[in-house]
């Protein structure tokens, strides 16, 4: 099956209406997120390499026709107009790894309407999908406070298309590994994992089942120590390894129960016995919230391994994100539906060293200082850079955190960053409003100052200027 038919049909259905009324000016679509999730103070962009990819290699062939022919119950003649279709458009991004806030268009398309119409749902998917992820991840690398965190997430995730954007983007956040070796392969990162409670359970006991792992493993070794009783399960670990002489780099893992207090008596044991550099590793349940928790009080754990909850962003599992056609054919378009406003026309963002962000057109010069977060990326169908590398996507993200102040960064209630209108947009938001809500045709002249371009998004406050 083709990622072409990776699709909701009324992109199609719309796409053939299109065709049929010879609809084939330029459309830009915006992809943004319209408010940011409880307990987050801002997002991580990601999602946009995989999506630049899509439209890359994105062209309908007669198979993909005969799919939609078949979805649609209509003979394949009907279709074959959109056998062909190639993506010819131009992609305007904010790269992987920058921080967002709500109403800021993540990617911009600008393309023949039917192929920008037709590409909505993949883009929509894979954004969304691995922004929530980036976004959950990266509180759990800021809670950690410099401790490695490694990504467990895919035997509990929705699926394994999944599994693969989650070690990604934790990769992208700055987690240390994955345990997924099929993401661990294709882009290079460190493979991480130990054992599980039933290796431990099919041997006699404990020490049978360390000393067996070991002689599998001439390497540094973690030991599961809490199959049965976890301090009971550390002093095993520690005679093994004493044993052995296999300190450096080794360690135990505690699975369940009150992490914190079973990670102070695991460091007491293992110091006890002369393995101060055996770490202590946590896993079982854990987030953002817990790993806050813990490092909070002080527990002695040095790495730690967070999964389902993560990679299924469990609090914010979605984003309300949207696709909305902004611009047609020259002119700005927009939405009026209640809670669902958009602004119309191209939009750019401002990001200021001091201040809110500056939503603005297109062509609109930007503050004093300003760093636009947009930029193109593909023309004509074609990408213009070499893919980005993950470590380029870190450096964004590591640069964008040391600017973001502390109480957006806070694990719990945070304050969420934001941006505003400038005042040209507010003024085509507000003009152009007006004209479609009265009963004039659109035919009778404009009221929409400047060119047909613009913002959109519930967050952003209108009529904002530049010095505010």
């Amino acid at each position: 099956m083709s990622d072409v038919t990776t699709t909701d049909l009324y992109e199609v259905t719309m796409a053939l209406s299109y065709l049929h009324e010879d609809m084939s000016g330029s459309a830009t679509f915006s992809l943004f997120v319209r408010d940011l999730p409880a307990e987050r103070g801002f997002l991580v962009s990601a999602g946009t390499e995989p999506a630049l990819e899509y439209l890359s290699a994105f062209r309908i062939t007669s198979a993909d026709v005969g799919d939609f022919a078949s979805a649609l119950h209509r003979p394949y003649a009907d279709v074959a107009g959109l056998r062909g279709i190639t993506f010819t458009g131009e992609v305007r991004a904010v790269p992987e790894g920058r921080v967002v806030f709500a109403g800021e268009p993540l990617l911009e398309v600008t393309a023949p309407l039917a192929q920008a119409q037709l590409v909505e749902t993949f883009l929509l998917n894979q954004v969304s999908h691995q922004t929530a992820v980036a976004s959950k991840a990266v509180r759990s690398v800021l809670a950690a406070s410099g401790r490695p965190v490694v990504d467990f997430s895919l035997r509990r995730i929705h699926g394994t298309s999944a599994g693969m954007q989650a070690a990604r983007t934790t990769a992208l956040t700055g987690f240390a590994g994955t345990s997924n070796v099929a993401a661990a392969v294709r882009w290079g990162l460190p493979a991480s994992g130990t054992m599980a409670h039933s290796y431990v359970e099919a041997f006699p006991d404990e020490e049978a089942a360390f000393r067996a792992f070991a002689r599998a493993h001439p390497g540094p070794v973690t030991f599961l120590v809490d199959t049965y009783d976890a301090v009971r399960g550390v002093r095993t670990a520690a005679r093994v390894l004493r044993d052995l002489r296999r300190g450096p780099g080794c360690a135990v893992r505690l699975d369940s129960g009150d992490l914190g207090a079973l990670a102070r008596r695991a460091r007491a044991e293992l110091d006890s016995a002369g393995l101060p550099e055996v770490r202590v590793v946590a896993s079982g349940g854990l987030d953002e919230y817990g790993v806050d928790s813990l490092v909070r009080s002080g527990a002695p754990i040095d790495v730690y391994a967070v999964g389902t909850r993560v990679g299924t962003s469990a609090d914010a599992p979605y984003l309300d994100s949207a696709y909305k056609l902004v611009e047609y054919d020259g002119r700005p378009v927009m939405k009026l539906s209640s809670a669902k406003v958009t602004s119309p026309g191209r939009k750019q963002v401002f990001r200021r060293p001091d201040g809110d962000d500056v939503i603005a057109l297109s062509d609109e010069p930007g503050p004093a200082g300003a760093e636009p977060l947009l930029r193109t990326v593909m023309s004509d169908g074609r990408r213009l850079f070499p893919p980005d590398t993950l470590p380029e996507g870190q450096a964004r993200l590591t640069a964008d955190l040391e600017d973001l102040p502390a109480d957006t960064l806070r694990i719990r209630d945070p304050r969420p960053g934001r941006a505003v209108l400038s005042e040209r947009l507010s003024e085509l938001t507000s003009d152009l409003s007006r004209h479609l809500r009265s009963d004039r045709p659109r035919s009778e002249g404009r009221t929409a100052k400047g060119p047909a371009r613009a913002a959109h998004g519930n967050q952003p406050r209108p009529g904002t200027a530049w010095n505010q």
